[in-house]
């Protein structure tokens, strides 16, 4: 196992987002001294020739991957042709120049979106490629399901040090809160925030909030990778979760008290719930050595006195 030093200069390819900024966090709380990111306006991704220059000039020791096109159902439903392109077209030119150029460790963040929609619960590493992936995410599945079987294939033939790890639903600080590709929960931390600011008597919400959805504060995620930069290379992905689930309807009146909204909820059965239970099985997680620290209600309240205090340069 490469072993990474607090000296090394480490890139996050995506640092401005929830899951890249959360990760330089944790990586500079822990004393890692040179991390390094680029805008989207400064690198893009899907440049092969713009990567290949970077990766010459920058020579990083660590790379992790945490850049993605990302969004809910809508977003993944409406746009699928751009989802699988530009994901791929980020991976393959990454992936690809890390081997290159000889980077020590590279980390690819995944979803788990990528297992089957009537996978067993919870969600074995294993179950991988086992049965139809859910129609409304399929092409960001099938993107990142390619991710991360290069990393793999790198590490078969090469020898490369690349990990991969599948985090379930994320949530926090500089979450995307756009109505039109955001996920769940900050769509509905902007739906309660909003109404209740204009006195609106009732919120919609999709669905029927029957499925049950695994929550991880983005920050405990960002512990758990650096903790697997630190500790694993293993050639299969890693789960990271709670393993503990919560329906959509439960998740609703737990941001609805947070935000004091006293409305009604109004549920739109005629819109899609998506996979109907998606639950991470983290033994092998938790048998590293790792565990979530932050509950639910708690990460709900932080997620929300972050929205609050940057509702101006949150993503709307």
């Amino acid at each position: 196992m490469s072993r990474i030093e607090k000296t090394d200069k480490i890139y996050v390819a995506g640092h401005r987002g929830l899951v890249g900024s959360a990760i330089v966090r944790s990586l500079r709380g822990k004393g890692y001294t040179h991390i390094i990111g680029r805008t989207h306006r400064e690198l893009d991704l899907t440049d092969q020739s713009a990567v290949q220059r970077f990766f010459q000039e920058e020579r990083p020791d660590v790379v992790v991957l945490a850049a993605a096109k990302v969004g809910g159902i809508n977003a993944n439903n409406s746009t699928p042709a751009d989802f699988a392109c530009e994901n791929l077209q980020i991976q393959c030119n990454v992936i690809k120049c890390a081997h290159d150029y000889k980077v020590k460790k590279l980390l690819f963040l995944g979803s788990t979106c990528i297992y089957p929609k009537m996978a067993p619960q919870p969600i074995p590493e294993n179950a991988l490629l086992t049965g139809p992936l859910e129609v409304t995410n399929e092409a960001y599945a099938i993107a990142k399901i390619a991710g991360l079987e290069m990393c793999k294939f790198f590490k078969r033939q090469y020898g490369d040090d690349f990990i991969s790890c599948m985090p379930t639903n994320l949530y926090g600080p500089h979450d995307n809160y756009d109505l039109n590709n955001s996920h769940v929960m900050p769509a509905m931390i902007r739906k309660f925030h909003e109404a209740r600011m204009n006195l609106a008597p009732t919120v919609e919400l999709w669905g029927t909030g029957t499925p049950l959805r695994e929550f991880l504060y983005v920050d405990d995620m960002a512990d758990a990778c650096v903790f697997l930069l630190e500790n694993y290379d293993g050639e299969e992905h890693v789960n990271i979760g709670t393993g503990e689930e919560v329906s959509i309807k439960e998740l609703a009146l737990a941001v609805q008290e947070a935000v004091g909204y006293t409305g009604k909820i109004i549920w739109n059965a005629s819109m899609p719930d998506g996979t109907p239970r998606k639950l991470t099985d983290v033994t092998k997680l938790h048998k590293l050595g790792w565990r979530h620290r932050v509950e639910l209600k708690e990460g709900i309240r932080l997620a929300y006195d972050w929205f609050k205090d940057n509702v101006e340069n949150a993503r709307l």
